[in-house]
Order: C-alpha cells, then sequence, then structure tokens
C-alpha cells in the first residue's frame, strides 16, 4: 500500500506535529515571488483562489521548475481549478453554508475527472466563520459563514463532517480577513473531533500562526501575508 500525502498529514497530527502552508493564487503570484515562498520551505503549496484569471497549469509549471520536494495541492474555487500536475486536491465541501452548489454541485461535475486523474483526493470540510468582512469564498460561493460567537454550531459542524466520513476538517476566517480564528474555537474544534485541522484566513504573522498552532491547528495556511 502507498504511503500517501494523507498518510503524512495523519501520522503528523497523530504526533502533533505542525505544518505550514503556503497559499498561491495564481492571480497574484508571479515568478519572482514563488521563489520567495519556496525559500520560506513550507511544507505544502496550496494552489487556487476564488476567481482565478491565469492558468493552473503555468503556476504549478513555475513551481516544480524551482522545486521538486515540496507538495502542491489544489485548493479549487470551482469545478474548473483542476490539474493532474498537482499532487492532491482538498475536494472541498462547504458543510457551514447551504448552498447545494457548494455540498455537492460542483463534485458532481469534477468526479468524472477526478477519477481519471492521478490526483490524490482528500475530502474536506470547509467551514466558513466571520472574519470581521465579507470576503471573497462569502460572495462567490453565496454563503453565510457562521459568526464566530457560535461556537457551538461550528463544534456541531465540525462532528457533522467527521461523522460524514470527511478526512480533515479547514476552518476558514476567508482571504484578507480582519480577524483570525480565534484560539479558543480552534481549540474547541479539536477537542471534539479526531481528524485533523487546518486553520486559514487573517493570520499576519509569526505569533498569529504559532497561536493557531498552540490551539490545535494541525495545519495552518497563509496566503494574504504572504502577497
Amino acid at each position: 500500500m502507498n504511503y500517501t500525502l494523507y498518510d503524512t498529514i495523519k501520522q503528523g497530527s497523530l504526533q502533533r506535529k505542525k505544518f505550514f502552508a503556503a497559499l498561491v493564487d495564481p492571480d497574484k503570484f508571479n515568478e519572482e515571488k514563488i521563489k520567495k515562498i519556496i525559500s520560506l520551505r513550507p511544507d505544502f503549496i496550496l494552489v487556487g483562489g476564488s476567481l482565478i484569471q491565469n492558468t493552473i497549469e503555468k503556476t504549478i509549471e513555475n513551481i516544480k521548475s524551482l522545486t521538486k520536494e515540496i507538495p502542491i495541492i489544489l485548493f479549487p474555487g470551482n469545478y474548473n481549478q483542476l490539474s493532474n500536475q498537482a499532487d492532491a486536491i482538498l475536494f472541498l465541501s462547504l458543510i457551514s453554508g447551504r448552498n447545494p452548489e457548494f455540498l455537492i454541485g460542483q463534485h458532481v461535475v469534477a468526479a468524472p475527472l477526478l477519477k481519471q486523474s492521478s490526483l490524490e483526493i482528500i475530502p474536506t470540510g470547509y467551514i466558513l466563520i466571520d472574519g470581521g468582512k465579507c470576503t471573497s469564498v462569502q460572495y462567490m460561493s453565496n454563503t453565510m459563514p457562521i459568526p464566530a460567537d457560535k461556537t457551538d454550531i461550528i463544534i456541531s459542524t465540525a462532528i457533522a463532517g467527521e461523522m460524514l466520513g470527511l478526512k480533515l476538517i479547514y476552518l476558514e476566517a476567508g482571504s484578507g480577513a480582519m480577524t483570525a480564528i480565534s484560539p479558543n474555537i480552534i481549540q474547541a474544534v479539536r477537542n471534539a473531533i479526531d481528524i485533523p485541522i487546518i486553520v486559514g484566513g487573517g493570520l499576519r504573522n509569526r505569533e498569529d500562526v504559532e497561536k493557531a498552532w498552540n490551539a490545535g491547528a494541525d495545519i495552518v495556511v497563509v496566503g494574504s501575508a504572504l502577497e
């Protein structure tokens, strides 16, 4: 049995290892910026965005021309953002929202293409939490984020995602959020579920990242701050 990228994440979670992921939006990063990101030696590079004008393929080619060691994971905003050149894909289901298009609709369209690809598919429960402003993901997905003070709803949503068989829970404040997800929320979700947790949105410095790690995040994703 081949050792998968998810196995690496899961084992890291069990061993309390922390991972850092850099989010690259093809519309906002050129080759020079990608070089700088690679110099930070992230554990993973996520590629995707809410609205992409440039091609995913070209961005991944640029990354691979500069490094073969860092796994590339697709972080798609829709079914058009697919590439067999990546190593894996976060197969995102926006379980905090009630828009069927992002719960299952986009997935049905993408499934035949992904079935034929060599990508590792990682089913991921995507939970959007209010970060103090209307973010791109909120607008483009036509869903409301869970209010940051509704910890009970956030916890229940994460538990439901785990019970549905999703392998990761992604707590997202949104790109450019005014406030990051609080350590109290991260810790509460960590205490409620056993699968790995990703946290992103509103993280601006090392202190923010370390707070998220210390609260129980297994993977911390930084995008806007790198831009």
